[in-house]
């Protein structure tokens, strides 16, 4: 006998460089789709052909122009955009972006009680601070891994672009192990460092490379792959409760 679950709502989360989205039935994500491209439109429009959501969620750190949400509009029964005005009923500040904040919201609910700083591991690397209720205590943001490699050999004459390697050296041997142990060593000082300045807090990894670091981490962190899209299953339970 096969079962069939039912996923009520679909949430999307637009980043610097992909899109991540998921069916969910209130807590429960269901498979996770990613698309990297410039029809972003239309991939959303191709997950909602077979069935309309009842709550559709968007973070997206892009410009959507009003006729592309009024086309999102009419493929669900009620669109959530995640922006400025959401952020106040969470007490975040309107700079954060909407992934930030979505990580945020996931963190309190899974980490309720405890202080966190929650490290996202994308295009940037940014780190966010909460005190032990939730309350939003500033953050940080510096280049990622990727984008510190891409940097390197833009803006130098002779330096090659090198990918994060499987396993580096603790000192280069040559220019190219050279890159890949300073780019590497110097992301996880940056982590070790906030880790020993706030050691009362926990660490929540999250972003396409938290696994790549949390590897290399000798300090207890969490690891949450899915912590937006988590972020954004809660917001549409608590959008649905509010109606």
């Amino acid at each position: 006998e096969i079962i069939i679950l039912y996923m009520a709502n679909l949430i999307i989360d637009i980043g610097n460089t992909a899109l991540k989205a998921s069916w969910c039935d209130g807590m429960t994500l269901g498979k996770t789709f990613r698309y990297q491209g410039e029809r972003m439109l239309d991939f959303i429009l191709s997950l909602t052909s077979r069935s309309k959501p009842e709550i559709m969620v968007l973070s997206s750190v892009r410009h959507f122009s009003e006729g592309n949400v009024r086309k999102l509009e009419n493929e669900c029964e009620r669109l959530l955009v995640v922006d400025q005005e959401l952020y106040s009923r969470y007490g975040i500040p309107e700079h954060i972006t909407p992934d930030r904040a979505a990580a945020i919201v996931a963190s309190r609910y899974l980490f309720k009680g405890k202080g966190c700083m929650i490290f996202d591991f994308g295009t940037t690397l940014s780190v966010d601070f909460l005190d032990v209720d939730g309350k939003y205590e500033g953050g940080n943001i510096s280049p990622g891994c990727r984008t510190r490699f891409r940097s390197l050999n833009r803006y130098t004459k002779s330096l090659p672009l090198i990918d994060a390697p499987e396993s580096e050296l603790e000192k280069g041997e040559d220019v190219k192990t050279s890159i890949e142990s300073g780019v590497v060593s110097g992301i996880i000082f940056e982590i070790e460092g906030y880790m020993s300045r706030h050691s009362q807090k926990i660490s929540v990894f999250t972003g396409g490379d938290a696994i790549y670091f949390a590897k290399r981490m000798k300090n207890s962190i969490f690891v949450v792959c899915n912590l937006v899209l988590m972020g954004l299953a809660i917001m549409a339970v608590e959008y649905d409760k509010k109606d």
